[in-house]
C-alpha cells in the first residue's frame, strides 16, 4: 500500500552485502543519517509548538485586554448616564427654588401694597375726621344704640384695638365663632390693633352680640362700607382686660 504524503525520513540506500552480511560502516552512516533526520524534524516540531505556544497567549492576552476595555467602556457609559440624571434632577430642584422664590417676593409686594392701601386709607380717614371737626360737622355715623341693633350679615370685616395682649385676640375671636361667623382670619395684627374677616351666612346683630361676648368693653367708632372699627375702652381695669 503507498503510504500517505511525502516521508521527511531519508529513504535507506542500498548496502552492498559482505561474506557474512551488510557493512557495519554503511549500515551506522545510514542510521546516524537517519537519527540526525528525526532530530530536525523534532526540533522543527518543537519550534513550531513554541511559536504556536506563543501565538495562543498573544491571543488571550488581546482577548483580556478587549474584555478590560469594553468594561471600563461600559462602567463610563453608566457614569455618563448617572451624571445626567443627578443633572437633571440639580436642574429640576433649581427651577422649584425659582419658582418659590418668585411666589415669596409676589407675596411680600402684595403684602406690602395692601399695607399701604391700608395706611392710606386710615390716613384718608383721619384727614376727614379732622376736617369735619374743624368745620363744625357731625359725622353721618348711625348712634350707638342704632348701631347695636344693625344686621351684618356676607363678608365682614372688623377692625378691634388697642388690644393688651394675643390672648385678648383669641378670646375675641372666640367670641366671633360663637355668633356663627366662618371663615374667620386674621388679616393683620400690627400696634395692638387687629383686622379679622369673617362671614356671617345669616343676618346677625353682630355689635350687640360682641357687646355680650366680647372679652373686654369697646366703643363703636365705623360701621359703614361693611367695615367695622371698634376701640376697645382703655379705662377697664387689668382683670377685665385678661378676662
Amino acid at each position: 500500500m503507498a503510504s500517505e504524503g511525502t516521508s521527511t525520513v531519508p529513504r535507506m540506500g542500498s548496502f552492498k552485502r559482505a561474506l557474512f552480511g551488510y557493512r557495519r560502516e554503511e549500515v551506522d552512516t545510514e542510521m546516524s543519517a537517519r537519527d540526525a533526520a528525526i532530530s530536525a524534524v523534532e526540533r522543527h516540531a518543537s519550534a513550531a509548538d513554541a511559536e504556536l505556544t506563543s501565538l495562543s497567549g498573544m491571543v488571550i492576552e488581546r482577548e483580556r485586554e478587549i474584555r478590560s476595555l469594553s468594561e471600563r467602556l461600559q462602567e463610563a457609559n453608566e457614569r455618563h448616564e448617572r451624571s445626567i440624571v443627578s443633572l437633571q434632577a440639580v436642574s429640576e430642584r433649581l427651577e422649584e427654588i425659582q419658582a418659590q422664590a418668585r411666589g415669596q417676593a409676589t407675596r411680600i409686594r402684595m403684602k406690602a401694597l395692601r399695607e399701604a392701601v391700608e395706611v392710606s386709607r386710615r390716613t384718608q380717614e383721619l384727614t376727614d375726621v379732622h376736617e369735619g371737626a374743624a368745620n363744625g360737622d357731625t359725622p353721618s355715623e348711625p348712634s350707638a344704640e342704632a348701631a347695636l341693633g344693625q344686621l351684618f350679615e356676607g363678608l365682614i370685616k372688623l377692625e378691634v384695638g388697642p388690644l393688651g395682649d394675643f390672648s385678648q385676640l383669641v378670646g375675641f375671636e372666640d367670641a366671633v365663632g360663637r355668633l356663627g361667623a366662618s371663615e374667620i382670619s386674621v388679616e393683620r395684627f400690627s400696634e395692638g390693633r387687629a383686622t379679622v374677616s369673617m362671614r356671617l351666612d345669616q343676618p346677625v346683630e353682630l355689635l350687640r352680640e360682641l357687646e355680650e361676648t366680647a372679652p373686654f368693653d369697646f366703643n363703636i367708632r365705623r360701621t359703614a362700607d361693611e367695615r367695622l372699627i371698634l376701640d376697645v375702652d382703655e379705662d377697664q381695669g387689668p382683670e377685665q382686660r385678661a378676662a
